[in-house]
């Protein structure tokens, strides 16, 4: 099996790592090949099997702005990568779009961090993209929260479903 997978020119070397390492490593656990065109910012994925999909998707999580590292974690049974595109939701107008990536993100990065925290996924806002990294129950719970949020959601409505639509209790 082969696939054609376009990444942002600016996470080519990302990909490519220190002295092709990060390549290196993906083939080596994968099994797959990888080639790299890294004036146009296309990747040729290709092997068989279960490899060649954990690959597809390690290049595409580096792509969509996750560090090597956290794309790895899709070398382990059973992690997805979900990728939500923000323009389905604020069209092509480039403000819209910023302000929804705003919401993702939060004040210092705040919203993205409860999402995790709550989830157990990795997110990563690059681009016209949201891009999720975690178990399939969990991953679904992200991807819902952040869609709420692009919906324009509050993210006191946000937090209420993250928590299971329970009040955090307080003590007198």
């Amino acid at each position: 099996m082969e696939e054609l997978i376009k990444i942002p020119e600016e996470r080519v070397g990302v990909l490519i790592g220190p002295k092709g390492n990060v390549k290196k490593k993906i083939m080596l656990k994968t099994k797959a090949t990888i080639e790299v065109d890294s004036g146009e910012g296309e990747v040729t994925v290709s092997g068989e099997g279960e490899g060649f999909f954990k690959a597809q998707d390690i290049v595409k999580a580096i792509g969509r702005g996750f560090s090597p590292e956290r794309a790895f974690t899709l070398l382990k049974d059973d992690y997805l990568l979900k990728v939500i595109d923000i323009t389905e939701y604020a069209g092509k107008n480039r403000s819209n779009q910023k302000a929804k990536r705003g919401r993702v993100i939060g004040r210092q990065g705040m919203t993205r961090v409860e999402i995790e925290k709550y989830t157990h996924c990795l997110i990563s806002v690059h681009g016209k993209t949201v891009a999720i990294i975690g178990l399939a129950d969990e991953i679904e719970a992200a991807a819902k929260a952040v869609e709420m949020l692009l919906e324009g959601a509050k993210h006191e409505t946000m937090e209420y479903f993250m928590r299971g639509g329970r009040k955090e209790r307080f003590e007198l």
